[in-house]
């Protein structure tokens, strides 16, 4: 077959090139203008089908391939997403970060990843994310309302993630953790128990406030006032030390609950193998998430489960559809838990 102009351009640009080849090589062995060949690379642009397989055959040829930052300047943003998230998020469900990042990645946007030790930390990294000119953020970790007031400046539209902003300017998808925490405490409620100890996440941490404090609430609405707290950080390390501390303290406990399945699974390991309580015979044990580890044959651990492959695909459709038109309102969206029955709690 003999070979085309196209075909002997582009091994003489080749042969000489000491350099990247741009789009501005792209359209001159093409034939056409370094407009067509933006177009072509750019989502969703209009262009002839014969043009694009021209552009396409000679980018191939010269190994061009499409700047990212120059694609910027180009539309105007940057598809970079900050995504916030702590450390103790992470050691709860790690699944959140994974599915982020997925979702994004299908969209043909780029995760810039900010991790916390802790959601006080924010005030630490929010000049960061000025400096990369994101196009939007997924927190999940709290802010106030004066951050977000913050990134309204900036025109940064911002979803949460497992967190609500009291003053509704951002948008929020969440797991009802209330709702799934009383229906653990009435459900070991009507079971017989009596005698409760709580070990709760972090003072900092939204989720683990709200769990806290639903839990508090359901047993002060049946009486019970003086249930004993103890404060974890949502590893297992945290979770066993704090169930030894309870059990010290009050003895006679017969309910734990606890902000998150990985304390629980440590309170579960310190209740059999430092206190000789069996589980869930003389202690019943209750974790939230639906974590991997609390379904192993050991703990088979009664819990809440987060629908959290629908949730972080939630997160991120909220934050294009305001991408693509800013003036969408922001939007809250309430999923509930799944109640999953295990072997670590006693129930009627």
């Amino acid at each position: 077959m003999a070979k085309t102009k196209s075909d002997t351009d582009a091994q003489s640009f080749l042969a000489k090139a000491g350099r990247r080849p741009t789009s501005y090589d792209v359209a001159r062995l093409a034939g056409v203008s370094q407009s067509a060949v933006s177009r072509c690379f750019a989502p969703n642009a209009s262009i002839g089908q014969a043009k694009r397989e021209k552009i396409l055959k000679v980018a191939a040829e010269i190994g061009y391939k499409p700047n990212a930052l120059a694609q910027a300047l180009i539309s105007k943003r940057t598809h970079l997403v900050a995504v916030l998230i702590s450390s103790n998020t992470n050691l709860t469900y790690p699944e959140v970060l994974a599915g982020l990042c997925a979702s994004l990645t299908d969209r043909d946007m780029r995760v810039l990843l900010f991790s916390l030790r802790s959601e006080s930390d924010v005030d630490q990294i929010i000049h960061q994310i000025w400096r990369h000119s994101v196009d939007g953020v997924i927190a999940a970790v709290r802010l106030s309302d004066d951050q977000l007031a913050e990134f309204a400046r900036h025109r940064i539209p911002v979803v949460l993630y497992n967190r609500m902003a009291s003053g509704g300017g951002a948008g929020s998808i969440r797991c009802d953790s209330a709702q799934g925490e009383r229906d653990l405490v009435t459900r070991l409620l009507d079971s017989g128990h009596r005698r409760f100890g709580v070990i709760a996440g972090p003072e900092d941490s939204y989720v683990g406030e709200e769990r806290r404090q639903a839990t508090l609430a359901t047993l002060a609405a049946a009486g019970m006032t003086d249930v004993p707290v103890v404060r974890g950080d949502y590893s297992y390390a945290s979770g066993r030390a704090g169930l030894i501390s309870l059990l010290q303290e009050r003895p006679q406990l017969d309910a734990i609950v606890c902000g998150s399945d990985m304390m629980a699974i440590g309170a579960m390991d310190g209740a059999r193998q430092d206190c000789a309580r069996r589980i869930p015979q003389d202690l019943s044990i209750v974790g939230f998430d639906g974590s991997g580890p609390a379904m192993w044959e050991s703990y088979r651990l009664t819990t809440i489960r987060q629908p959290v492959n629908r949730m972080t695909e939630a997160s991120v459709g909220m934050l294009m559809e305001r991408l693509d038109d800013p003036s969408v309102p922001a939007e809250q969206r309430l999923f509930s838990g799944e109640l999953i029955i295990g072997e670590s709690a006693r129930f009627a």
